[in-house]
């Protein structure tokens, strides 16, 4: 099992990376909370999972040990699927979600796309024993300028984390009808995993 890889980042974007690894270039399912970590590094270290299915085998990248409990917490519970529990982390940084369990912000939990009321009571009723045994760790994220196919890339991760290219459209196309400033690819896809009234 793959537990860890160090290497040269090849190829980056919000939700995928390929990371050179003594010649193997290992391509790697990644949230937006890693892809902040990471986005300005020529090399990385990222923890891994990898899913072996029967139709393929798939690995997922964490930056941080925390991010990578919690998203194992998240697929541990029945209805969130591994894309579900990368949508919740691209979301909320892991110190967000932590939050969000201990003090049960369903609210929160069902601002995320993909998440239900009846998801979000699954998510505290089944992780709050666990929330309450983790360390509470404060993360630090910054932000950072992106080139003009921002809506583009952003269609392009949404898709990758499970939505249709129509529905991650018409979300890209809703943010940008109600806010008018400049957004960084990372906040214009958090903002369009949102709900629109």
């Amino acid at each position: 099992m793959i537990a860890q890889l160090i290497g040269k980042l090849l190829y980056k974007e919000p939700t995928y990376v390929i990371l050179d690894v003594g010649g193997v270039g290992y391509g790697l399912h990644i949230s937006l909370y890693t892809f902040d970590q990471i986005k300005a590094l020529a090399h990385c270290t990222l923890l891994t999972v990898m899913q072996v299915k029967s139709e393929a085998s798939t690995l997922y990248g964490f930056y941080t040990l925390e991010e990578k409990a919690w998203w194992l917490h998240l697929i541990s519970v029945s209805s969130i699927g591994p894309k579900t529990a990368l949508t919740i982390l691209s979301s909320l940084a892991p110190s967000a979600l932590h939050k969000a369990i201990l003090s049960k912000d369903t609210r929160l939990l069902t601002s995320i796309k993909g998440v239900g009321a009846k998801a979000a009571q699954r998510l505290i009723l089944e992780l709050s024993d666990k929330a309450q045994k983790l360390p509470y760790i404060q993360d630090a994220v910054c932000p950072q300028p992106t080139d003009n196919k921002v809506d583009q890339d952003a269609v392009m991760a949404l898709t990758k984390l499970g939505l249709t290219q129509k529905v991650a459209e018409k979300a890209i196309a809703t943010v940008r009808e109600q806010v008018s400033t400049p957004l960084t690819l990372e906040v214009l896809i958090k903002k369009a995993l949102q709900p629109h009234s």
